[in-house]
């Protein structure tokens, strides 16, 4: 179903969808192909928002941390938002503390996607499509994008991600949803018990740009090889933790990079009994555990969001990898097409 969300302040119209596939219901905008809202059930068949966002296209333009949204055309951190390909120096915006985040301040997550509705044999769901020019936010070449976004009959939601280009430049996209099995709103994700297949993660500097390191996770805060709580080491006096303010960090998936989505997180929260498991191709993902929500973000439920409400969990290459050669490769050429597949599932 579509219908109508509101308007940006150039008078652009911005639509939202509805869907509703395998007991797990899912809206989305076609601003920044925004997962506006996505409800399940509980133990007991109640259905809860579990994802942070608003009930407005003004907070969305306006204030709006990327909940929910794609991010392109690079997500996560460029140092300096400079980067050299083939020989040609690039000169990003930056826009995180002289860095370059998420694609810029006009990045994917502000665009108006064009957007088509299909109910297929594999689901139903939305193809969000757009084309980025040669130049936008510094990057080189004309990016054509799609992004499918599928409701499976088990209730799993499907992202597959497809972008080529006329020239040689860097890709790295995914998607922002801040996760709260408890319900939107619904406090700390402290108590959420969590398990990533990732024996390694990328320490970063004072900026939150890696220094390049791969580092073992034993002994660390960053160690969820067995499940255990989000909170459960948040305020050890670990100097990464400190320059996140928590956890912001990239983690080096075991698995690598792979053809096909392979198992690597999952989320429980004991009281409703929710879960989340992750599927990727990608070789990382970013924990992020909400630290810079301050209580300024109220959200569709009236509840202000604070510091650890929520957390996401961003499937992606690693961050500078463009300044980064022993990282895995962001660089897509013209003749070639970037495919990138996550898969969450849903339980109760």
């Amino acid at each position: 179903m579509k219908e109508l969300f509101g308007e940006l302040a150039d008078g652009t119209k911005v639509h939202r969808w509805a869907l509703e596939n395998g007991g797990t219901r899912l809206k989305v905008l076609s601003y920044g192909g925004i997962v506006q809202s996505l409800e399940l059930p509980d133990r007991h068949g109640r259905y809860t928002n579990i994802s942070l966002g608003f009930d407005t296209i003004e907070a969305y333009e306006t204030s709006s941390p990327y909940f929910g949204a794609i991010i392109g055309r690079y997500g996560n951190r460029i140092a300096k938002g400079r980067f050299t390909l083939d020989g040609e120096d690039r000169q990003l915006p930056v826009n995180d503390g002289g860095h370059h985040l998420h694609g810029g301040p006009e990045g994917f997550d502000r665009q108006v996607w064009d957007v088509e509705e299909f109910d297929s044999a594999s689901g139903v769901g939305l193809i969000l499509r757009r084309t980025s020019p040669d130049g936008e936010m510094g990057h080189p070449g004309t990016l054509t994008t799609k992004v499918t976004y599928t409701l499976t009959g088990q209730g799993d939601w499907r992202v597959d991600y497809e972008a080529t280009t006329d020239r040689a430049t860097v890709v790295n996209l995914t998607n922002h949803v801040y996760w709260n099995l408890a319900g939107e709103g619904g406090g700390s994700v402290h108590d959420h018990v969590l398990m990533i297949a990732a024996s390694r993660y990328t320490p970063v500097d004072a900026g939150l740009v890696p220094t390049g390191e791969l580092a073992d996770v034993a002994g660390t805060p960053f160690d969820f090889r067995l499940p255990k709580p989000v909170g459960a080491d948040l305020r050890r006096a670990d100097p990464q933790l400190l320059h996140a303010k928590g956890i912001d960090h990239n983690m080096v998936l075991d698995k690598g990079l792979t053809e096909r989505p392979e198992h690597i997180v999952n989320l429980r929260e004991p009281v409703s009994g929710r879960t989340l498991k992750i599927a990727t191709t990608e070789p990382g993902v970013q924990l992020y555990t909400g630290n810079f929500l301050d209580g300024t973000l109220v959200g569709p439920g009236g509840r202000a969001y604070r510091q650890g409400d929520a957390l996401c969990l961003e499937t992606q290459h690693f961050p500078d990898s463009p300044n980064r050669p022993e990282f895995p490769s962001t660089v897509l050429r013209p003749g070639e097409t970037y495919r990138s597949t996550t898969v969450h599932s849903f339980g109760s």
